[in-house]
């Protein structure tokens, strides 16, 4: 597909790439009862799961909990650092990205990310290098993703959501660097939970102000237009220092969570 520049996105250019994106989707094979109607359609609506089968995909899901709930048992205070696969080293984000897994070592955090290349091996390689835990949950994908060869240790799971609630309940903030699509999932679901208390006090920040500033934009569209509260805004901190960002996670410990952490001297 042609590249275009940002400046040039206007809404006729969003929906020819619409158009053209989904012109060449596919099949999806979901289970169907009853199928092979006389014309041979496979329209969603009106396709059923059998029983049996989600009987299986229930167990597959708890199996994986189970998993991942193992997997990080005694893994101690932990911050998640989220972040595009898609920067690489030498990108400026990619030594962002060492410099902010280093901090949280130093401070006696172990690092969780997804295990993938990109920003989460950069923090995973800071982590690492300083002498810290560095963990990776790897998503299992249609294309294969690859640990990156800076974990200790990593859990593969093929649901999405499962690895989300994995990430979010053995760690005691997140600290987003920048990222696309996958990223934007897990910070807005970060932020959801916060805003439904669902998590809290809970760090949610984002390293890269440039590359925040959308947010915080995006964000006042939302106040005035009415779709947030007014005390919404606000709800992550965005700083270009992750030697800040660490501090600020320290300073939302309990003191006996602070307690347990092992800076490295």
């Amino acid at each position: 597909m042609k590249k275009v520049d940002a400046a040039q996105l206007t809404a006729d250019e969003w929906e020819r790439r619409w158009q053209q994106h989904w012109s060449k989707s596919g099949k999806i094979a979901y289970e169907i009862h009853g199928a092979g109607n006389e014309w041979g359609e496979r329209d969603f609506l009106m396709e059923v799961r059998t029983p049996e089968g989600e009987r299986e995909r229930l167990q597959r899901i708890n199996d994986e909990f189970v998993n991942g709930f193992k997997g990080l048992y005694g893994v101690g205070p932990a911050v998640t650092v989220f972040g595009s696969a898609r920067f690489n080293e030498g990108h400026r984000f990619y030594d962002l990205a060492i410099e902010t897994g280093r901090e949280l070592a130093k401070a006696g955090f172990a690092v969780l990310t997804g295990g993938g290349p990109g920003m989460m091996e950069a923090a995973n390689r800071g982590a690492k290098e300083a002498g810290g835990a560095s963990l990776g949950l790897n998503i299992v994908l249609p294309f294969e993703q690859d640990p990156n060869p800076y974990v200790d240790k990593t859990i593969n799971f093929n649901y999405f959501f499962v690895r989300k609630v994995c990430l979010v309940k053995y760690s005691c903030a997140f600290i987003c660097m920048p990222g696309g699509w996958g990223t934007l999932d897990e910070l807005f679901e970060a932020a959801t939970l916060i805003q439904c208390n669902k998590i809290g006090p809970f760090p949610l920040i984002l390293i890269g102000k440039e590359f925040w500033a959308g947010i915080r934009d995006f964000t006042a569209h939302l106040l005035k237009e009415g779709a947030i509260s007014p005390e919404d805004p606000g709800f992550a901190r965005i700083t270009d220092s992750p030697k800040e960002a660490v501090e600020l996670v320290l300073a939302s410990l309990p003191p006996e969570l602070k307690a347990q952490l092992k800076p490295i001297r």
